[in-house]
């Protein structure tokens, strides 16, 4: 499975932007794509992730209301929309997929991932 994010950029606090993650490759109809993201210094954080099998989606507590997740079927690609980004969104951020699911304790884990996109930066300006 290959993975490829985009979308980042530089975007004032307030504003919105859309990262897009193309999976390619072999794909399975039931496994579990990702959002994680890192500031500098700060380890990985989980941000969002869908279920491909029934597009059940699962945001970290302090995201929500903010950003959301969704697939795209026929393109095999999810979204991650932010809205009214602050500053302390700043961060690389990554995609990930596993062709596995699992309860969300473990989707919330970076290290249950297979599979890595190389990561998109977004940053925040105040």
């Amino acid at each position: 499975v290959q993975l490829q994010a985009s979308g980042g950029g530089l975007v004032q606090a307030g504003g919105s932007l859309r990262l897009s993650c193309a999976a390619s490759g072999r794909t399975f109809s039931s496994y579990t794509m990702g959002w994680f993201r890192q500031a500098p210094g700060k380890e990985r954080e989980f941000v969002a992730a869908i279920r491909w099998s029934d597009s059940s989606t699962y945001l970290s507590d302090s995201l929500k209301g903010r950003f959301t997740i969704s697939r795209d079927n026929a393109k095999t690609t999810v979204y991650l929309q932010m809205n009214t980004l602050k500053p302390e969104d700043t961060a690389v951020y990554y995609c990930a997929a596993n062709t596995r699911v699992a309860v969300i304790a473990l989707m919330k884990r970076p290290e249950w991932y297979d599979y890595w996109g190389q990561g998109t930066l977004v940053t925040v300006s105040s």
